[in-house]
């Protein structure tokens, strides 16, 4: 909500203005995910996991961006708002929602490393690995002089292949899954053999 009043955006959003980049995984992504409206699957919510509760907001089309933090004292001044809370976890919870915006949480304009229009991507583009032939989204392939590969296959995997002599895996056959294609038969379908 911080975001909206200092991007001078309606939050939550109806449309995709806002782009917001956490710096952690779990519960705060729900709360950030309610408040502003971006999500995932929406492509205006990006992880880039550094372990800390912050995230960055970007206004797309102003192209403005402000990070914000909770403050150092803030778990502290929890317990004075919130009155004689039975718990710390419940002083918490009652003391985020009454402290002022600007004693429980800091913020910085920021400039973005990596541009704009490279976070975003566009949106229906395609292309397929020259070594593994998965397809690649949103511009996220590799461009090299010889090939357009996948990140994993360029060398910026986040995991390792278990077997070294072919990285593609074998495709899926649906005649050798006697369960999927009674499934298609089921729906009154032709069995796919061989099909995506």
């Amino acid at each position: 909500m911080l975001a909206g009043c200092l991007l001078d955006l309606d939050l939550p959003q109806t449309d995709k203005r806002l782009l917001t980049i956490a710096e952690t995984d779990g519960c705060l992504l729900d709360g950030i995910s309610a408040a502003t409206g971006c999500q995932v699957g929406r492509r205006t919510l990006r992880i880039e996991d550094y372990g800390k509760v912050a995230a960055t907001f970007v206004h797309i089309h102003q192209e403005q961006a402000v990070r914000i933090w909770p403050s150092r004292a803030c778990r502290e001044l929890a317990q004075h708002y919130a009155g004689g809370a039975p718990s710390q976890w419940e002083a918490q919870l009652i003391g985020y929602q009454r402290l002022p915006a600007e004693l429980l949480l800091c913020w910085s304009p920021v400039s973005l490393v990596t541009p704009l229009a490279a976070l975003i991507g566009q949106a229906g583009s395609r292309a397929r690995c020259a070594r593994c032939h998965e397809e690649i989204l949103n511009q996220r392939e590799v461009v090299q002089p010889d090939a357009v590969l996948c990140r994993a296959c360029a060398g910026q995997a986040y995991y390792t292949r278990l077997t070294a002599d072919d990285p593609r895996p074998p495709e899926p056959e649906v005649a050798a899954c006697p369960e999927l294609v009674a499934l298609w038969e089921g729906f009154g379908l032709a069995s796919r053999s061989g099909q995506d």
